[in-house]
């Protein structure tokens, strides 16, 4: 039975309460900007992130809080994961402003949407009822469909939001029969209640059993895994590169939140069951995604089919259902957005108007043009493909110990084995750079702040795999 909220209770949502505020204010404040000042919806969009990250620190518990009658819970993941949202988030703001520019999109509706979808995502992290789960999730889908969409003279890029609108719908349907039945089975969408009512089981529960089922469907298709990643390859290359660039970064922590609360807070006690499911969508993810990546020449294709072999170890780490292996998880989602961020903001810094550079010959060359950014983009690249001292390979070394730990030994080898299979688009992209004349010897056109920040992306990368104790603690505690 509900109960009559409190003022109080209000508390814990301050950050979702200023960041929906902001989004409103800037939609507001846009309408009367000329296209000079149009940089004041960007600063204002880089002014949201700034202080929600202050409010969520703030604001950030010592234990657990549930609130709203059990729909929302504030936490040390929830609080974790939002401050990486926040991040990642400016510095797609960062990265995409001349590559607007020179675009014509460089507009309010921009920033107002890509807010909007970190306002979803950040209901999907601190969601404690799978009502709220589905709330969030198509606040920031409905988001994520428009930003796809927003070049309208591009016909690949309405194709790739049409794509994505029809298949995010289908999965979003099955998510919610799944729900549905769960809740049928259970009597309550709080996932505490849930929990509760499956761990007194006695017996094998089969509306439970398909309604986990078709949960685990709509999971997979929104973090892109296989079998039901075709979405992602057409949705990365269509998509403008500013919009590809946040899809593949902060939205893959809002998804592994969402399996967090979903299938380890709320059916942990049917780990029997998704753990099967579980296993097969990581392999399968693990080896076609690093298989297929190897014929692409588009690097944004490319960096696709590598999202869904990274999306089979983040699964992998929490198929395990350990403590080990969901920390394990929390650290590699964070870690592959950092790398993904620092990959797709190469390809921006590399285009200008009227050129995309999203082809790997564009890439020919580069340590003649730019030695400094050419080791950037080695720093990410050597990452990616799990090689020490970068932070990759801490991350893929983490789940590989969670998985063997849980006695998964064969998963684990089927990792090592096709991660040296990805190993080698990753070095082809070194290659290029550095033992192949430039097709395109054009100067890098780029900001101070681009440059600035995109540097710190890639030593950062570096840093944390020679230090990757301090991230690997935070993501530990965060498990307590």
């Amino acid at each position: 039975m509900s109960v009559p909220i409190s003022v109080s209770e209000f508390a814990p949502l301050l950050p979702e309460i200023f960041v929906l505020s902001m989004a409103c204010i800037i939609l507001l404040v846009d309408l009367y900007l000329t296209d000079d000042n149009r940089y004041i919806s960007y600063a204002l969009g880089l002014l949201t992130m700034g202080l929600a990250a202050v409010i969520t620190f703030v604001t950030m518990p010592v234990e657990s809080v549930v609130v709203l009658n059990g729909t929302f819970v504030n936490d040390q993941m929830a609080a974790i994961l939002k401050l990486f949202v926040y991040l990642l988030t400016a510095a797609v703001f960062v990265y995409s402003r001349e590559y607007l520019i020179a675009r014509s999109l460089f507009k309010g509706e921009f920033y107002v949407l890509i807010i909007f979808a970190v306002l979803g995502m950040m209901v999907m992290i601190s969601a404690h009822s799978m009502l709220t789960i589905y709330m969030g999730l198509e606040i920031m889908s409905l988001a994520l469909y428009a930003l796809v969409a927003m070049q309208r003279d591009s016909i690949q890029a309405t194709e790739a939001a049409m794509k994505y609108f029809v298949l995010g719908a289908l999965a979003s349907g099955m998510l919610l029969y799944g729900m549905s039945m769960i809740y049928g089975a259970t009597g309550s969408l709080d996932l505490k209640v849930i929990s509760e009512h499956v761990a007194g089981l006695e017996e094998k529960d089969l509306v439970l059993l398909l309604g986990l089922v078709f949960v685990i469907v709509g999971l997979a298709f929104k973090l892109g895994a296989v079998p039901f990643h075709m979405w992602v390859p057409d949705v990365y290359h269509g998509a403008p590169t500013a919009v590809t660039l946040f899809i593949g970064t902060a939205p893959k922590i809002a998804g592994f939140a969402m399996v967090m609360r979903l299938l380890v807070e709320g059916l942990g006690d049917m780990q029997f069951y998704w753990q099967d499911y579980l296993v097969v969508i990581a392999v399968l993810s693990i080896v076609l995604g690093n298989v297929i990546a190897i014929a692409q020449t588009n690097i944004k294709r490319m960096f696709a089919y590598s999202t869904i072999a990274h999306m089979g170890f983040l699964i992998a780490g929490i198929l395990s259902g350990t403590q080990e292996g969901y920390s394990a998880a929390m650290f590699y989602t964070i870690s592959y957005s950092i790398m993904s961020l620092g990959g797709f903001g190469m390809i921006l810094l590399l285009s200008r108007s009227g050129f995309e550079a999203d082809k790997l010959d564009d890439f020919k060359g580069l340590n003649d043009r730019s030695p400094w950014f050419a080791f950037m983009m080695l720093i990410i690249m050597v990452s990616m493909a799990g090689v020490p001292p970068a932070l990759g390979f801490y991350a893929k070394l983490a789940v590989l110990q969670a998985v063997i730990n849980a006695g998964l030994i064969w998963v684990a080898i089927i990792a090592v084995v096709f991660s040296i299979v990805g190993a080698f688009y990753y070095l082809r992209v070194i290659k290029l750079m550095y033992f192949d004349k430039a097709d395109d010897t054009t100067p890098i056109e780029a900001g101070r702040d681009m440059r600035a920040v995109l540097s710190v992306n890639g030593i950062t990368i570096l840093a944390l795999g020679i230090f990757p104790g301090g991230l690997l603690t935070i993501c530990v505690n965060a498990m307590l």
